[in-house]
């Protein structure tokens, strides 16, 4: 046995397999706050290896530039899907809150993952967009209302809900404890944790 043989064998194993969750929904439905609430609870529970990757974050650091055009949110989507499934890849749990508004772009982050034998649970985070216009976290319902913005997803722009989600999470039916427990149930089903 060589000596990075033994180092590896002596290491603790992970508590999870590296997963990206992917929650995609409508401005304002609560992805972010789901996620950072999943985030806390898990490493309240000793799970170390949690990374947030929140969609207006990563457009700011990563995206800079970047408009709202189908290509712009095109780019950045699959830019957050590249890390994130960099991360899992290594073992990360990877709580990823993005808009993501395209089937097709959320496939091709999936295959970024399948890609680097990563996992990929896709959660449909489904706010109906009556719940996500009166919450308007980032007043942005109100600047399209008003004509200052055009292009709002699920507004005047498209949202293409996912066809087969590992999860639905109604986070207007529910307290944030009960969608985060079933979001933690669905990584136990999945062997996550």
């Amino acid at each position: 046995m060589t000596a990075l043989d033994e180092r590896q064998a002596s290491l603790p194993e992970r508590p999870h397999t590296g997963t990206t969750v992917w929650l995609t929904g409508l401005p304002s439905a609560g992805k972010t706050t789901l996620a950072t609430a999943l985030a806390a609870d898990l490493r309240a529970d000793g799970v170390e290896r949690v990374e947030l990757l929140d969609g207006d974050e990563v457009r700011e650091f990563l995206s800079k530039g970047l408009g709202f055009s189908r290509e712009d949110r095109d780019t950045n989507v699959l830019r957050i899907g590249w890390v994130a499934a960099t991360l899992a890849q290594h073992g990360v749990l990877v709580l990823a809150s993005v808009i993501s508004p395209y089937a097709d772009t959320r496939a091709g982050v999936r295959s970024l993952h399948e890609n680097k034998g990563a996992r990929f649970l896709e959660v449909h985070v489904a706010t109906p967009v009556e719940v996500c216009s009166e919450r308007d976290v980032k007043g942005l319902y109100a600047k399209q209302r008003s004509g200052e913005l055009t292009g709002l997803t699920g507004v005047d722009a498209p949202y293409e809900p996912p066809p087969t989600p590992a999860a639905v999470i109604r986070t207007h039916e529910q307290e944030l404890a009960e969608s985060v427990a079933e979001l933690r149930a669905l990584l136990a089903a999945e062997g996550v944790l």
